[in-house]
């Protein structure tokens, strides 16, 4: 049975303030529960129904999680999720020291200004899905343990490193032969572009693209063409942030596989 405290407790840790405060984060749904208690990260609490607890109490035993049995009628009343699932844990937020930038390998992905939850949920799915796993964010962007943000990770967010730094900071200080991939109007053909090492994909906002501040930096411009019938047909201004992730990512990491990469 939830507590007057304890449902206070919950409620708090969906504002971003009380999870710096409490240095813990929700986790909601028996899919993603199920990548957090697999994962590395450290499980607080487990708030769930009967059914849930019979079906996964030898891991929680096993691994000496605290767990407090609750009716469906409870776990409404502390769920942000419009039809809640079973299960909601209580995660402690990781301590993440950002690597020298000397020390930087591999496919990163850096995001400005995202401040939708689900789009940056979405993209570190995707990142994830792709063998990416750091995902560099500008100050402004959402936190990437708002609870909405967690579940559109569907667990990804379990094997993902996630900074907070000053964009044009970070890119100042790199080396000037790492590739900075960016989707331009100006940029050549996406699928015509030859990748041979590996590099940081910036990825600008829905409504502003990405900032004029950090535009110089960018030295491996990309298009993503449309295909919308002849040249002056109309077709869609731009498009989601998310599906541009997607598609950046797939061709990249598609040509790199290929070398090894």
């Amino acid at each position: 049975m939830l507590s007057h405290n304890q449902i206070k407790y919950i409620n708090s840790l969906k504002i971003k303030k009380f999870r710096m405060q409490h240095q813990a984060f929700l986790v909601e749904g028996v899919k993603s529960v199920s990548e957090l208690m697999s994962s590395h990260l450290k499980v607080l609490k487990v708030f769930a129904i009967p059914e849930w607890l019979d079906n996964n109490f030898k891991q929680i035993k096993n691994k000496n999680i605290e767990f407090t049995e609750i009716t469906e009628e409870e776990l409404i009343k502390v769920s942000d999720l419009s039809t809640p699932n079973q299960v909601l844990a209580i995660a402690e937020i990781p301590s993440v020291t950002f690597p020298k930038t000397e020390d930087l390998s591999g496919m990163m992905l850096a995001l400005d200004g995202i401040r939708d939850p689900g789009n940056m949920g979405t993209m570190m799915r995707t990142a994830d899905w792709f063998g990416i796993k750091s995902v560099i964010c500008s100050t402004d962007s959402v936190d990437v343990y708002n609870p909405k943000v967690v579940q559109a990770t569907m667990g990804s967010f379990c094997r993902m490193n996630v900074f907070y730094v000053n964009l044009p900071e970070f890119f100042k200080s790199l080396a000037p032969e790492i590739p900075v991939f960016g989707a331009m109007l100006e940029g050549p053909d996406i699928s015509q572009k030859i990748f041979s090492r590996p590099g940081i994909i910036l990825i600008g906002s829905e409504s502003h693209g990405i900032s004029g501040t950090l535009k110089p930096f960018i030295n491996e411009p990309l298009h993503i063409p449309h295909f919308s019938g002849t040249p002056t047909a109309k077709h869609a201004e731009s498009l989601n942030a998310s599906i541009a992730n997607g598609i950046i990512c797939y061709e990249i990491c598609k040509q790199l596989s290929k070398n090894n990469f």
